[in-house]
């Protein structure tokens, strides 16, 4: 399968900094980016030669010289701001240090600005620093979820959102016609054939990875647990659970959905990738130490199985089969375990209490079960008690 039409220098950039990290696996990288290894190691040969500038198929200006003047390092700072209205002075600062350009202090970037015009006082007024938390590895967890849907010519988008918590890596933004199962399934299908399998997956309570804490289980969380990805779910009513994601959406906001209107899905998309390479391969991230997210990120060693792994069980576990309604069968009792699971296996293991059993699918467990009660089984699900459980950054 050849290099995708659209964005294919982005694709190039963003498959030869990947390939470039240290133990970077080239082949597997080249079957998820669809190329053949020949092609992906000519891109890394032109890329070791020539920077970025040898992945473009015409040779581009270079955005330094020797002999600029400070009227020209004026000049090249209103342009990367104007073509990044919402960075400050440190991203820019970082940003054209990447691009060549000799550029002076984020605080003379910011005194520039504020002489042209270019900075809005009540905004920087807002912004303040936070505490922050995150995961010591990339791929230990993702966080998904849509952002808020908004209208276009043709209906409406809603934009499907995945971030690495290690190195925020945007692993997915989709345009969205709806926010079906079947949807999120296909975009998270794509996605773990490129980047492979992360630990575990943080969501809401949003269809439809979740309905309430009551009922955790969904029909796309039960694939996750087949395939070895625990779906965890962010305290209700508390969205700074996930707030890397939130900040992702914050951003989005306002580089990209506020500030133009969209014909169509497709039209969305487009500006989706335009500036999800950016957001990835180019803008400086002050949570990471004002490094871009491909700096930090590696993909996972773990591959998409081409076949659900088939459910396997200990030989001492007592195991159960769902039926049509979500319950199962035990010792003449009957027991719900969720709609989401029918006609799956489940199996039952004894605890060191006495008539206290676990009920487990796949590596996930479900619930417990007390014998000497009659009371109905409570689920159980995974809900991170507090954001600070994290490493503190």
């Amino acid at each position: 399968m050849p290099w995708q039409e659209v964005s294919i220098v982005s694709q190039r950039r963003e498959f030869v900094l990947l390939a470039s990290r240290e133990g970077a696996n080239k082949r597997a990288l080249c079957r998820r980016f669809g190329i053949s290894p020949t092609v992906g190691y000519r891109w890394l040969a032109r890329y070791r030669a020539a920077g970025l500038a040898g992945l473009e198929d015409r040779s581009r200006r270079p955005l330094h010289s020797p002999n600029e003047t400070p009227v020209a390092i004026q000049a090249a700072v209103v342009e990367q701001r104007l073509a990044c209205p919402a960075w400050g002075g440190r991203k820019l600062h970082h940003a054209l240090l990447r691009k060549g350009v000799s550029a002076p202090s984020a605080s003379t970037i910011t005194e520039i600005l504020r002489r042209r015009g270019l900075l809005d006082a009540a905004e920087s007024e807002q912004r303040r620093a936070w505490q922050r938390f995150e995961h010591a590895a990339p791929n230990e967890l993702w966080q998904m979820d849509f952002k808020g849907h908004f209208p276009t010519g043709q209906g409406r988008c809603h934009p499907l959102t995945v971030l690495d918590d290690h190195s925020r890596f945007a692993i997915l933004l989709e345009a969205c016609g709806e926010e079906s199962h079947e949807t999120v399934q296909a975009a998270l299908s794509a996605a773990f054939r490129r980047y492979g399998l992360p630990r575990r997956l943080l969501a809401d309570w949003g269809s439809p990875w979740g309905s309430d804490p009551e009922h955790p289980w969904t029909a796309l969380g039960v694939w996750l647990l087949q395939l070895g990805v625990e779906l965890w779910h962010g305290r209700p009513y508390h969205p700074q659970t996930q707030g890397k994601d939130e900040r992702f959406h914050r951003t989005l906001k306002s580089e990209v959905i506020g500030r133009r209107c969209f014909a169509d899905l497709a039209d969305c998309q487009r500006a989706f990738d335009a500036w999800r390479d950016l957001y990835n391969l180019e803008r400086p991230h002050e949570a990471i130490g004002m490094k871009v997210p491909v700096e930090r990120y590696q993909p996972s060693r773990r591959a998409l199985p081409e076949r659900l792994p088939a459910i396997e069980y200990e030989p001492e576990d007592v195991v159960r089969w769902v039926d049509q309604n979500g319950w199962i069968s035990y010792r003449g009792r009957r027991r719900k375990i969720g709609k989401a699971f029918r006609g799956t296996p489940v199996a039952l293991r004894p605890t060191q209490i006495d008539g206290r059993l676990d009920i487990f699918f796949c590596h996930q467990k479900l619930a417990s079960l007390d014998l000497t009660e009659q009371t109905e089984l409570k689920p159980v699900h995974n809900v991170p008690e507090r954001v600070s459980t994290m490493s503190p950054v």
